[in-house]
């Protein structure tokens, strides 16, 4: 059974810096779509970084490019997101999540909750100014 734990969230001020772990436990593959979701109280659960585990080729969403970014050590599993320039707006809680297989990273709907079926538990960031 696949497992997803995350690490690594925490309290920052702006423009401070973060770094989030996600390791996965029970694949038997290691070609595969992961990515980092967040959700803030209130709102929707929204993707920002998708990452194919076979390549390293990775895809962000508009609200974090060129401040975050997901690498991966395929040695231990292990998924990250590191994020800089952090701004109150990315207060949330941030979760990682795969997918059966690799095809979600290269469709339309990379950034959809529903195309991934497995989660973490998350880890909470805060951004105070």
């Amino acid at each position: 059974q696949v497992q997803l734990v995350e690490s690594g969230g925490g309290s920052v001020q702006v423009e401070g810096s973060l770094r989030l772990s996600c390791a996965a436990y029970g694949y038997t593959t290691t070609e595969r779509c992961m990515a980092w979701f967040r959700q803030a109280p209130g709102k929707e659960r929204e993707g920002v970084a998708v990452v194919y585990t076979g390549s390293g080729r990775a895809f962000y969403s508009d609200s974090v490019k060129g401040r975050f970014t997901v690498s991966q050590e395929k040695s231990n599993h292990t998924m990250y997101l590191q994020m800089n320039s952090l701004k109150p707006e990315d207060t949330a809680m941030y979760y990682c999540a795969a997918a059966l297989g690799q095809w979600p990273c290269f469709g339309d709907n990379r950034y959809s909750v529903s195309e991934y079926g497995y989660w973490g538990q998350g880890t909470q960031v805060t951004v105070s100014s």
